[in-house]
């Protein structure tokens, strides 16, 4: 696929899977990463002078499909991208893509490197910067100079933020929801403890695992550690308690024959965490879920750049949007009021009230997109 075929093709189905090959990559931690594809979605129309274009931006292991589409099936942000929602696929071009290292179509440790085989092990280390320069690459080939606005929750709001820092001059409007300006020693741990994990498991076999079993069991813990820090304790307290699984007893005899998260005689809250664990497993790669955790690890704005008012100065004409969740034990609503003052201008904070804890950036739609449609997106 040709820069002038993605920019002159005509349109594309919504939430359609496309490919862009955006060439060889040198990368912010040293070396080049040859013959690049970013997988992408995009909705609505890209107007005559590209001036509506709209970049969202996914979390850890989510995907490019934020709303329905061509396939039918709902995105993750479906309350709030689509036709007549908040960010109104009938007025702006909403482009969503794979984040580099991904499994999602971008290139990532299971894509096949030039010798025919998966990269595996000689993936190399890649940071959120470099998946911005690859994904400016992109925005060249759509044809968009500039983006009406750069979104993302999470991780997604730290690559949104590294937009803003690192380009700000194709940044107009810029959301940090629900994420921070650099991780912090915790919350390095807590991903450092998910990468072990995985590489623990006897089938990781160094990365090179493709030609036999996965490591499906240290990729379900490492799910389940992450799972954790998603939800809060008053919610998890509330919907699970101390209460047994149905049919199962977790303090019978039985117990030590089927160790938890294994099989039977398990609390509700462990089924509910077996259970998030089997469906990531059924979707995702153990590799790049180590390689997208360590870039996150590696999340500092001001990297380089100085202090982090230094670090963001050069992003003045950029409106920005910061908002957290009152319950969010991954990243502490405290770490959107640091990044808000470090932010040119007077940033206001936004709080979103939510029990559930972090992912309430992805369940709390109606307050999210009410902040949205009150700072960006009017009617």
């Amino acid at each position: 696929m040709s820069g002038a075929s993605l920019a002159h093709a005509g349109p594309s189905s919504d939430g359609e899977l496309r490919y862009a090959p955006v060439g060889a990559l040198e990368l912010e931690a040293g070396g080049t990463l040859e013959d690049v594809t970013l997988a992408f979605e995009t909705w609505g129309t890209l107007n005559a002078d590209a001036s509506n274009a709209v970049l969202i931006q996914h979390a850890l292991t989510g995907s490019t499909h934020v709303s329905r589409g061509a396939t039918e099936e709902d995105g993750w942000w479906e309350g709030l991208v689509g036709p007549g929602r908040v960010i109104d696929t009938e007025r702006y071009f909403v482009v969503s893509a794979n984040i580099l290292g991904g499994c999602y179509g971008t290139t990532g440790p299971s894509s096949i490197a030039a010798d025919g085989t998966p990269y595996g092990s000689r993936f190399p280390f890649t940071t959120l910067r470099d998946s911005v320069a690859a994904e400016a690459r992109l925005a060249d080939l759509l044809g968009i100079a500039s983006w009406y606005a750069v979104v993302g929750g999470s991780m997604g709001g730290a690559r949104a933020l590294e937009w803003a820092a690192t380009l700000p001059e194709r940044v107009q409007r810029c959301a940090v929801i629900a994420s921070c300006a650099a991780s912090t020693a915790e919350q390095i741990a807590l991903a450092q403890v998910q990468v072990l994990a995985i590489r623990a498991d006897a089938h990781f076999a160094g990365g090179d695992y493709y030609d036999g079993t996965a490591p499906t069991a240290g990729l379900g813990i490492a799910r389940r550690i992450a799972h954790i820090s998603y939800r809060s304790e008053e919610e998890m307290a509330v919907r699970f308690g101390r209460t047994a699984q149905d049919g199962e007893n977790p303090v019978g005899p039985s117990r030590l024959a089927a160790p938890s998260g294994l099989a039977g005689e398990r609390y509700q809250v462990e089924s509910y965490l077996d259970h998030q664990a089997r469906k990531l497993v059924g979707r995702f790669d153990a590799n790049s879920y180590i390689a997208i955790t360590e870039a996150l690890m590696s999340h500092d704005v001001g990297r380089g750049r100085g202090s982090l008012e230094a670090a963001l100065a050069a992003a003045s004409e950029v409106e920005f949007l910061v908002a957290s969740v009152t319950s969010d034990r991954l990243y502490f609503p405290e770490q959107s009021d640091a990044l808000a003052a470090a932010l040119p201008g007077d940033v206001e904070v936004h709080s979103i009230d939510s029990a559930i804890g972090h992912d309430g950036f992805l369940t709390e739609t109606a307050q999210l997109g009410a902040l949205l449609r009150k700072s960006f997106f009017p009617l």
